[in-house]
């Protein structure tokens, strides 16, 4: 018995053909695995991003409620240390840069053998001094160090999915005769920045003479509907290269008749939103379904279906199960996930129940659950976001450890039933700028809304949906401080008082609304002036403190210092309606004339809804 697992980072599901028959996007291979295997109709993320989902992929079971991004922790059983330690020779071949920091790297070395491919994203790899390039930002960095990197990859050959794939295959000829292994070929892309050579832009032409724009920020759309267009189209032309690397290794399996005894697992960690819902990226925003409701496919030769859909609700923590048992493990007491060979076994059309509710999110954002056709999303109960703890024996963040002030005040808890008895480290964390309170608690019915445009205030789903939330939370061990965190009761059952949908409708709608391209504002200079100085001005902070009283009353501790009012609203610290009249009033001060923004907004859409008109919006 063999099996391949080839995961993706950033796959929106909705541009895949098996998905999306009308999608714009070039993905031949992926309709071709669709008829090799069984498309999971219903498949959620959980633990996010990056290092939180591939926790689940070793352990089956989410880890958010309990800590951010992060190692493999000492009580953590992972799937592949597993199979290895059973005799299974486990080997990982990745180019994803997180298993080099802080935060990722306990992860490879449960492999029994491993390699890497360096280069993407700001991959501090190759060394260029440039005077000032070190300081700064984080952001500004990386960008320079991408730029390094990128020069050498001068070929699609030089790419470092191509040498991770390159790898994969090398791997399974090497070892295509022999028995009992497990190959995880993991490529970044088409995670940002979308960087392809010129044979896949060239499959999709455009008109576009703007700014290079493949990386865009985790922030609300602010640019104009082409460079919307322009980022989405390099986004298409790095799945397109997936997409081959896909059909190499679907070639290889046909090649050397491996169907009889090989299982295939395809999958991503989360999605990436090119403008949906007026955003950017993941994160920043709620978990929309383009983030969270996944592609995936396998075929399992225990059940030979193929070519076929299920549609029962099924997650990442099911893929460490599907490996463990397709191997004769037995999962052990603290995986939350089933063996997807249940699905797959079920006659076609007929939905096998794996699990009633699904959860997902992000430590200290919003906790969401979803039965498959209403989505859940439960942000804090006030604005303090908070108390949001951590619990962990491996205190380091995605590229630092925890510095010295965060564990000053460190307190042991008492175990959980999945820490093997073993008490951790429980660290008291601080809300940032991205707090879900702001967002509100949103509803959605995927049947009448499958684009989530429209919330519902519903008080009976809503109490239905918050039952299934606790109820899944106290199967999780949840700590207390989430219950806390969400307004849940810690014991007994959610009631009425207990809803929050339509106590935070309002806020909601209002922090819901994109932002007016930057074309339209007026005053933008001092929109774009750090807020510590444009307050210094007395004038410019009486019309800020008549708008957002809360930014000039209290301490900008928290504030970065090179925030500004244009991207405190692209991270929906500020409303769209706020950012407008801070604008117009702003502007008035110079004489300006205040109705500038909403004549532009009239006048020039915003890039979704540019994009919408033109029909090239996203596909659902």
């Amino acid at each position: 018995m063999r099996a391949i697992v080839l995961m993706f980072d950033s796959l929106n599901r909705h541009v895949l053909p098996p998905y999306q028959p009308d999608t714009f996007v070039q993905a031949p291979n992926f309709t071709r695995l669709a008829e090799r295997a069984v498309t999971l109709e219903n498949f959620y993320a959980g633990s996010m991003p990056c290092m939180p989902a591939r926790r689940e992929m070793h352990t089956g079971r989410y880890n958010f409620l309990h800590r951010s991004w992060g190692p493999l922790e000492p009580f953590d059983d992972s799937a592949p240390q597993a199979l290895a330690q059973a005799g299974v020779h486990t080997h990982l071949a990745s180019d994803h840069p997180h298993y080099w920091e802080d935060g990722g790297a306990t992860y490879h070395t449960r492999f029994t053998t491993w390699e890497f491919f360096r280069g993407q994203e700001g991959d501090p790899w190759k060394g260029v001094v440039e005077p000032g390039h070190s300081a700064g930002a984080v952001l500004g960095r990386m960008r320079r160090q991408d730029e390094v990197n990128r020069t050498y990859m001068p070929t699609e050959a030089e790419h470092s999915q191509t040498l991770t794939v390159d790898a994969g295959l090398h791997f399974m000829e090497t070892n295509v005769a022999a028995d009992s292994w497990m190959l995880q070929v993991e490529l970044f892309d088409p995670h940002e920045p979308f960087f392809t050579h010129q044979p896949y832009k060239d499959r999709y032409p455009h008109e576009y003479d703007g700014p290079a724009f493949d990386w865009p920020g985790y922030k609300k759309v602010t640019e104009p509907a082409g460079q919307v267009e322009h980022a989405r189209n390099e986004y298409a032309a790095l799945v397109t290269m997936c997409d081959r690397s896909l059909g190499r290794v679907l070639d290889f399996m046909d090649a050397h008749g491996m169907w009889e005894d090989t299982m295939l697992i395809v999958n991503t960690d989360h999605g990436f939103l090119l403008g949906e819902h007026g955003w950017w990226a993941k994160g920043a925003q709620p978990w929309f379904n383009e983030l969270v409701h996944l592609p995936a496919f396998v075929w399992d030769p225990r059940t030979g279906e193929h070519g076929t859909r299920r549609s029962a609700l099924t997650q990442t923590i099911d893929i460490a199960p599907t490996l463990l048992r397709f191997f004769g493990l037995e999962p052990g007491p603290d995986v939350q996930g089933r063996d997807l060979a249940e699905v797959l076994a079920a006659p076609a059309g007929e939905v096998h129940a794996t699990h009633e509710g699904a959860l997902f999110g992000t430590h200290g954002g919003h906790v969401n659950v979803t039965d498959g056709r209403h989505v859940y999303m439960r942000a804090a109960a006030d604005a303090s976001n908070s108390p949001i703890e951590q619990y962990t024996l491996m205190p380091t963040h995605m590229r630092s450890r925890f510095s010295t002030a965060e564990l000053a005040s460190w307190e042991p808890a008492e175990p959980f039933a999945f820490t093997k008895g073993v008490r951790t480290m429980r660290l008291q964390g601080t809300a940032s700028w991205m707090n879900p309170w702001r967002h509100g608690t949103l509803l959605f019915d995927l049947a009448t809304d499958p684009g989530q445009q429209n919330p519902l205030v519903d008080d009976e789903v809503e109490l239905r949906m918050v039952r299934l939330l606790t109820r899944l939370l106290r199967e999780s061990e949840a700590p207390a401080s989430q219950f806390q965190r969400l307004g849940l009761p810690l014991e007994g059952e959610p009631g009425p008082e207990h809803l929050l949908v339509r106590a935070q409708s309002e806020r909601a709608a209002a922090v819901a609304q994109p932002l007016p391209p930057l074309a339209g504002l007026p005053a933008l200079e001092q929109l774009q002036t750090p807020v510590v100085h444009l307050l210094t001005e007395p004038r410019a902070r009486a019309v800020v403190e008549r708008h957002v009283p809360s930014l000039v009353q209290t301490e900008l501790v928290s504030l970065p210092p090179t925030a500004t009012l244009l991207s405190m609203a692209a991270a929906a610290a500020l409303t769209a309606a706020q950012l407008l009249a801070i604008a117009e009033d702003l502007a008035a001060l110079s004489g300006a004339a205040g109705a500038g923004a909403r004549d532009a907004e009239q006048a020039e859409p915003t890039a979704h809804e540019g994009l919408a008109a033109a029909g090239t919006g996203p596909a659902r």
